[in-house]
């Protein structure tokens, strides 16, 4: 196969000339840089590249264009060569009646240039950042691991959902087809239980639990350490953000998670309202950077490691984990997350894992190529899941309780969901029942009070969560099973742990002193990953002051600085 290539569009044919020949300076060697400076030169390139079954990268158009505009060109170019990245050339314009600003709200363009360009700083740095999402998308020319199993089965979807969290290349083979026969013979596995692992070395795992992929992929379940500085539970945006900042200034970090790294915004397909990313960043993307730099800094992060208690210990805060390992740390970083809310429907539950999946499941996106698929939720993440899965499904509905969903949804996101053919968005409408022998076959759907039936592929539901906060000792104030911090902490008889020094708590902390809590299971956090980030940030700034010793420790009525002790019976959350 020949090249793929970059195609440049303009009508000016000085500006098609100098971009191929910036882009061929650097990209040549991978890329051919093809173009021409009219609408109907263009496609005709571009139909016969398709007519050659020629791999087309990007498509560079120029959005002002005197036969056609260029948005109606990434279009029908589009057609041609969907798995294209669609780049809309314009003019600097930081007006709200730029181009852009509508083109990207919308889904009609996936990046932008201006024109002039600087080379270094615009041109090469952003196109190779295309490049490498358009590289993405591609098929993998390595697979770590192979997964043979049952599609349909539970245990497949969760390990092949954990694998794409974890960003680990892999291919699937069902159990039944022929390859999939050959490798369990090959492994003296035929007739035996399902999935099966198989590293590309031939190491073999038989239903591989959570704690031994992580450790066949390089991560760390356990730490040595006895003692820390700082230990944070949670690595969603808000314990990893806690982590760079606690790392980076010299504070010995332990990071335990009870999965992987990324929490609720590693599973986002897109984010696009986080500062910095103006194309948007996926959260798998987002949270793996942090991870990586908080590990670069110095910090121990630990995975598949639940943490099932706090304990007061002589003064110190003593966390438990899972595999009976405890790490007692001068302070504390509480931020657990949220996991999904439950629909309660018992044949929804049952067919979990088999067409019915909590959250975005990103493993099972490219399988639903001309599926029917429900989406239930009215929230950011609910929309963003949908636009994801639209670009694969023949239909994706929105279930939504309320008559709108402007109530709970960002603008942009409301506005690019009307604008997708594939997404049809059902108010007041329920689902209140699932049907299939095995996987998901079909919903009852409850429309304003009158039930009707669905035949449906999957369903995806994103209705919100519960903050992961049952494990928390009594000792921890909580409101409906959100973490109180700072004011919100009752210093009275309003509380039947109340906050036992002199002193008023510091903004995030706990009701225990030098506990500190962020992210989304903080009581009165905003639920968007930059003020998970904020949140994190500003507890190292606390629990530096709380290490520093600038907070004296006296319970009431005392001058002392010793700690004092405290309830810590478990209150069930």
């Amino acid at each position: 196969m020949s090249r793929p290539v970059l195609f440049v569009l303009d009508d000016d044919a000085g500006v098609v000339r100098a971009l191929r020949g910036d882009l061929g300076r650097r990209f040549s060697q991978d890329f051919r840089v093809l173009g021409e400076s009219s609408a109907a030169a263009g496609l005709a390139t571009l139909r016969r590249l398709a007519g050659q079954d020629e791999p087309v990268a990007l498509l560079i158009v120029d959005h002002q264009m005197s036969e056609m505009p260029g948005l109606d060109f990434l279009a029908r170019a589009h057609d041609l060569h969907p798995s294209a990245k669609r780049v809309l050339l314009v003019e600097r314009d930081y007006s709200v009646r730029s181009p852009v600003v509508q083109a990207m709200t919308l889904g009609q363009a996936d990046y932008h240039l201006t024109k002039p360009w600087l080379l270094e700083q615009d041109l090469y740095r952003e196109v190779g950042e295309f490049l490498a999402d358009w590289a993405k998308d591609q098929e993998s020319g390595f697979d770590l691991f192979t997964i043979v199993g049952d599609l349909a089965g539970r245990g497949t979807n969760e390990l092949r959902e954990l694998l794409i969290r974890f960003n680990v290349p892999f291919r699937f083979v069902p159990a039944g087809s022929e390859p999939g026969r050959s490798l369990l013979q090959r492994g003296g596995l035929e007739g035996g239980a399902l999935p099966v692992m198989i590293r590309h070395d031939g190491y073999t795992m038989v239903e591989p639990t959570p704690s031994r992929i992580v450790e066949a992929v390089g991560g760390s379940t356990h730490t040595d350490l006895s003692q820390c500085d700082v230990a944070i539970v949670g690595a969603g945006p808000a314990g990893l953000a806690a982590a760079v900042y606690a790392a980076s200034e010299g504070l010995q970090t332990v990071v335990l998670e009870e999965t992987v790294s990324g929490g609720q915004a590693g599973s986002s397909p897109m984010i696009r309202n986080y500062p910095g990313f103006a194309h948007g960043v996926s959260g798998h993307e987002l949270t793996r950077r942090a991870c990586e730099q908080a590990w670069i800094f110095g910090a121990h992060m630990v995975f598949s490691q639940a943490v099932t208690g706090l304990d007061d210990v002589g003064g110190e805060r003593v966390v438990r984990l899972a595999d009976g390992h405890q790490v007692a740390a001068r302070s504390v970083i509480l931020a657990p997350g949220i996991a999904w809310r439950s629909l309660g429907v018992p044949r929804i539950e049952a067919l979990v894992g088999s067409g019915v999946f909590y959250g975005a499941a990103g493993s099972e996106t490219r399988a639903m190529d001309g599926r029917d698929v429900f989406v239930v939720g009215a929230g950011n993440s609910a929309g963003q899941a949908a636009l994801h899965l639209a670009r694969h499904a023949r239909q994706v509905t929105m279930l939504v309780r309320r008559d709108s969903l402007a109530h709970s949804m960002s603008d942009y996101l409301v506005k690019e969901i009307e604008a997708t053919a594939a997404i049809t968005v059902r108010n007041s409408t329920e689902v209140i029942d699932a049907h299939g022998d095995g996987h998901l076959e079909g919903l009852t759907l409850c429309d304003r009070g009158r039930p009707e039936q669905a035949r449906a592929d999957a369903l995806f539901v994103l209705i919100g969560g519960e903050p992961c906060t049952r494990w928390l000792p009594g000792a921890i104030q909580l409101e409906r099973g959100y973490i109180l911090t700072g004011r919100d902490v009752a210093a009275d008889g309003a509380h039947p742990s109340r906050w036992p020094l002199d002193r008023a708590p510091l903004p995030l902390e706990t009701s225990v002193p030098g506990v500190f809590a962020a992210g989304d299971a903080r009581y009165r956090s905003i639920k968007r990953v930059a003020s998970a980030v904020g949140d994190g940030a500003t507890a190292v700034r606390v629990a530096h002051e709380y290490l520093a010793g600038g907070t004296a420790e006296a319970s009431p009525g005392g001058t002392g600085r010793g700690r004092p002790r405290f309830g810590w019976e478990h209150d069930g959350g």
